[in-house]
């Protein structure tokens, strides 16, 4: 069983965009909608931003579909641009009933229920999310709403609709991880504000489909943060994970974490 804490250090919802607009005179034209853009340059520039802030605290609500009763959690996220991602999950009355953290050389977590904890490379998160591309830097991006796949301009094609611009592989993406190589076809969304509302991957080798939209962003502290997330995983069922984020502080905080004694490690599968 996959327990709310794993999931929740795959989907937390942590911030932004660092620039809200292209500028004018280099944002991409087109004739007509519906049509791919030849002057796609400051597109890919944009998307390629990376974040400017130092920390930030998210208080957040999640909900988690997957067949099991889950109720709703309360969390608090903290990230330390580049450095860390730390989350405090609490259920009922405010108890932390689960806590985890992820740094560049791995992530560790523990949840209180079933008394067992997490230590691990990147590869637990890549097995439930059915990926092998997802490292410190990727899990960050995905996190802040923001371009986490490596981008080649010439193996895409961009498209601006209706809604904003549309971002397609040309043909199936082949990723090299540690010497595993996994084919993906991708396509990714943006709004007019090139803001990031939708992502979904899928696994040339298999049925594995990866959704993330993003919607509602905010301005905060010279940033862009997107208020609602919604994680679809389909594989032979299909789990979701909603966030709504609540509230963002960019003060710094302490992050406590060690498991408790006599917990149990659970082993990757």
């Amino acid at each position: 069983m996959k327990t709310p804490l794993l999931y929740i250090l795959a989907a937390a919802s942590l911030a932004s965009c660092a620039t809200t607009h292209i500028a004018k005179e280099s944002t991409p034209h087109t004739k007509s909608v519906e049509q791919p853009l030849k002057d796609n340059t400051s597109f890919f520039k944009h998307i390629q931003n990376t974040s400017n802030f130092d920390a930030v605290k998210i208080s957040s609500t999640i909900n988690i579909e997957n067949g099991k009763f889950i109720p709703q959690l309360n969390a608090t996220f903290y990230i330390e641009n580049n450095r860390k991602v730390w989350a405090n999950i609490t259920a009922l009355l405010g108890i932390t009933g689960a806590r985890g953290i992820a740094t560049p050389t791995g992530i560790k977590g523990y949840e209180k229920l079933n008394k067992t904890y997490i230590d691990s490379d990147f590869s637990y998160l890549n097995n439930l999310l059915g990926v092998s591309f997802i490292n410190y830097k990727a899990l960050q991006n995905l996190l802040l709403g923001k371009t986490f796949l490596p981008i080649n301009p010439q193996d895409f094609i961009l498209t601006q609709t209706e809604q904003g611009y549309h971002l397609k592989s040309s043909s199936p993406q082949q990723l090299n991880v540690d010497g595993k190589v996994s084919s993906y076809d991708i396509s990714m969304d943006y709004d007019p504000l090139v803001n990031l509302s939708k992502v979904q991957i899928n696994t040339v080798e298999s049925d594995h489909q990866l959704e993330i939209n993003y919607s509602n962003w905010i301005h905060a502290n010279q940033e862009n943060f997107p208020k609602n997330v919604k994680i679809i995983i389909k594989n032979k069922k299909t789990d979701q994970i909603l966030i709504e984020n609540t509230n963002f502080d960019f003060s710094k905080m302490q992050t406590p974490y060690s498991v408790p004694p006599n917990y149990t490690k659970k082993e990757i599968k």
